[in-house]
């Protein structure tokens, strides 16, 4: 059973540990000496720290980031050294010990890695052990060109079961105009209209990929926020209430199970099912099972065991479930009007106000 100290997820961006490409060891002083702080204050810390890149592109002289995905491996694999190096120093000074821990998709998707990787930060927590998790950038060929670490920290916020995800940018949290908006209750459309894609030499994602971090977490029950990594001691000052960047309400104080966390959270979606007006009564507000009659459509190459989106006639989302069969199979099924079981309502999470951030 996990602990019932409060745990948070700090998630460092490259722009703040790594601006222009070159490592900021000042900067990962001070933020080590306020995750132990914080610590002291009742918190477990877990870092998702971005900055291997960044720190190889430096280390070998480029002046842009290479657009092919082997040299971002390989700069990626020099980096992630360098960036560990220097945590380990820092932590040294505090007589503590940090942990590297690379995931790639693979490691959330398949239920038996999910659980060990959550034992092994269990593990580390109880040993005093600032557990530092990065992207496997080096053999992930797929997470280099789709992923980034604002959606690896929401994810890593449920594997640890956080109160709280902490993610650190070089700005001061979601801008209206000069104004940082202080709460948002809601991802509306209001709230989206305020991002914009951001454009680095040496980073990826910016307040888009923030955004979609802070819409997974908030949907899992994690209270989020949104805060400047350069402002001493942000992290103190944050779990002490101040008010400090932008903060992102949970859309429920109740967590669903686990396991239905997992599999609608974690798993790669591989497809879609539109379902009828019937079918969409049955499974949302009768606990019953989705039968294959009530599909309309089947999108994707998905097999038994996967996840997929289930959405109404009109395409809003209803919830994310495990498939009893394979998409060809499925469709053949469909066709014959068969009534078997395609989604078991143990095996179906409800989506809220129809939020869906992959």
């Amino acid at each position: 059973m996990r602990t019932k100290i409060k745990r948070i997820v700090v998630k460092i961006g490259s722009s703040v540990i790594a601006p222009a490409g070159r490592l900021d060891s000042a900067l990962v002083a001070s933020l080590v000496k306020d995750i132990v702080n914080v610590e002291k204050k009742g918190y477990q810390v877990i870092v998702v720290s971005s900055g291997a890149i960044a720190c190889g592109l430096n280390k070998m002289g480029y002046k842009k980031r290479p657009s092919d995905t082997h040299s971002l491996m390989a700069l990626s694999s020099i980096g992630q050294i360098l960036l560990m190096d220097v945590f380990n120093e820092k932590c040294k000074k505090h007589k503590r010990a940090c942990a590297q821990i690379l995931l790639t998709w693979e490691d959330f998707d398949e239920r038996e890695r999910f659980i060990n990787i959550g034992k092994t930060v269990d593990t580390l927590l109880a040993m005093k052990v600032i557990p530092v998790i990065n992207e496997n950038d080096a053999i992930s060929y797929k997470e280099i060109r789709f992923g980034d670490n604002d959606h690896l920290s929401a994810l890593v916020a449920n594997l640890v079961e956080a109160e709280q995800l902490i993610i650190l940018s070089d700005v001061e949290g979601l801008m209206d105009g000069d104004v940082v908006v202080r709460e948002v209750s809601r991802l509306d459309e209001k709230i989206k209209t305020l991002v914009k894609q951001d454009k680095k030499v040496h980073t990826v994602g910016g307040m888009v990929t923030k955004l979609k971090a802070a819409g997974i977490a908030i949907s899992l029950g994690v209270r989020t926020v949104i805060a400047c990594g350069r402002r001493k001691n942000v992290l103190s000052a944050i779990v002490a209430g101040k008010e400090i960047g932008t903060v992102f309400l949970p859309l429920s104080q109740e967590k669903a199970k686990a396991r239905k966390r997992w599999f609608a959270y974690n798993k790669k979606v591989k497809g879609k099912l539109c379902i009828d007006e019937g079918a969409a009564d049955a499974l949302l507000n009768k606990g019953k099972s989705l039968l294959v009659v009530g599909i309309c459509k089947v999108e994707g190459a998905f097999v038994k065991g996967d996840t997929v989106h289930v959405v109404d006639t009109q395409g809003c989302l209803l919830g994310h479930g495990l498939v009893n069969y394979a998409a060809q199979d499925l469709q053949e099924r469909r066709e014959r009007k068969f009534e078997h079981e395609v989604i078991h309502r143990d095996n179906f999470l409800k989506s809220f106000e129809g939020i869906c951030y992959y």
